[in-house]
């Protein structure tokens, strides 16, 4: 514990060195990086904070005994049998709504990066206002796709907790700054970014939205061109090999044109929300074929080849979810094998065309990481997640220390369960 806790020191002195485009980063408290700069320099002209809403909240539709789909509610297991067909004939309330005029959707719906949270408010498995709940994220990542209990807590914890209210009300945005809606009454200690918030859950190089300091802090619009890109790369099917190219060329992207470029070790994470592509949308038994992803994506197709956004993702006509749960095992595994197809380096732009790779203790050298395993891959995502990377920094500082122990404790068992060393914010070790 003490040798990680000075590692920890070293790795904000570091980080303060390395990469001093951090302390520019909105919401993040830069004292410990040297000289504190005004709040008002590190404004983005994108306004992040959600409009009010005048209608009152409305939960996501429940589940019931008509239509059981997997049987998760109220935060509980599932039973994992899949192959159900979702919405169920007849179940009204699941059926497609396109979001209103004041519905908020955010970068990472679902907590993927993708569309699958979208898809699922716009069918009441969520709450279609986009205020969602810990409880609401884990039954529908469950009910609507068949992910695993296990996974379906990580993504949630990994949402709320860095992005909303993990310890008080256990809500969320979607998208924007709706802290008025997620927050305790009378929280004072730190805003609720929601998912569009930067280097949260949110990262570079997107599948099919902007990188954060390339749009003017716009990171949640959808990308015709990248969509389009995606699905050129695919060639028909957005399998394991077509998304681990398009990734790579995604980093390339970045890494060319953002300057403030970061690609830390939670972006681990990005491999496992582009296998949903693969593993999740598509319907039991089928491909991730062009009209999949353009329903799950919210796109029309033009008589010139190109794409529109619709505003409407949605689940495809006659669909029926994964047969076997997608657990975190199966997510390392999908994690690990597609970035070896196409590995790039760990590390972060300090300006355009100087790029430095991580050096973190076992973990990383000159930015290639050492990891090999799928259990090893879920350390590293348990490690950023409670803070012990620079790509979280603004979860270290910017965090309540009570939400910080609230994500540690419970991601705590599923990193036993890899095999995991323990995070000194555990409360153990």
């Amino acid at each position: 514990m003490a040798l990680q806790s000075a590692l920890l020191g070293l790795l904000a002195a570091n980080t303060a060195l390395a990469y001093p485009w951090v302390s520019n980063v909105p919401g993040v408290d830069s004292s410990m990086l040297g000289p504190r700069r005004s709040l008002a320099s590190r404004a983005l002209p994108y306004n992040n904070v959600c409009p009010a809403n005048p209608n009152p909240h409305v939960p996501a539709a429940p589940i019931t005994a008509k239509y059981p789909y997997l049987g998760a509610i109220n935060g509980t297991p599932g039973t994992g049998k899949g192959g159900v067909q979702v919405p169920a004939p007849g179940d009204t309330a699941h059926y497609f709504r396109a979001p209103g005029q004041y519905d908020i959707r955010g970068p990472c719906p679902g907590l993927s990066k993708h569309t699958d949270g979208y898809t699922a408010a716009n069918h009441g498995f969520l709450a279609r206002d986009g205020i969602t709940t810990y409880n609401e994220l884990v039954d529908a990542q469950q009910n609507v796709y068949n992910v695993g209990y296990d996974l379906a807590n990580l993504l949630a914890i990994a949402g709320v907790g860095l992005d909303g209210d993990l310890v008080g009300t256990g809500k969320l945005s979607l998208g924007c700054d709706a802290t008025s809606r997620t927050a305790t009454p009378g929280n004072v200690l730190a805003e609720e970014l929601g998912l569009d918030g930067h280097n949260h859950f949110e990262a570079d190089t997107s599948l099919t939205r902007n990188d954060y300091f390339l749009a003017q802090g716009d990171n949640h619009s959808w990308n015709a061109t990248l969509f389009k890109m995606m699905l050129q790369t695919c060639k028909g099917n957005c399998n394991r090999e077509a998304l681990s190219l398009y990734r790579y060329n995604r980093y390339q992207q970045s890494k060319a044109d953002n300057g403030n470029f970061f690609f830390g070790p939670g972006s681990l994470l990005l491999y496992g929300a582009a296998s949903f592509l693969y593993e999740l949308m598509p319907t039991a038994g089928g491909t991730a074929d062009e009209a999949t992803m353009m329903s799950f994506f919210g796109a029309n197709k033009t008589s010139s080849g190109d794409y529109v956004w619709n505003g409407g993702e949605r689940i495809p006509p006659n669909w029926f979810n994964r047969v076997v749960p997608y657990n975190n095992q199966l997510v390392g595994t999908e994690i690990i094998t597609m970035y070896a197809e196409n590995p790039v380096l760990f590390g972060g732009n300090i300006g355009r065309n100087n790029f430095n790779g991580l050096n973190i203790s076992s973990y990383f050298t000159n930015g290639k990481p050492n990891a090999q395993t799928a259990s090893e891959a879920m350390c590293l995502i348990y490690q950023a997640l409670t803070g012990a990377f620079p790509s979280e920094l603004g979860q270290l500082v910017d965090i309540p220390v009570a939400v910080e122990s609230a994500i540690a404790s419970k991601l705590a068992p599923m990193a036993a369960n890899f095999g995991c060393p323990a995070n000194p914010n555990s409360g153990s070790g």
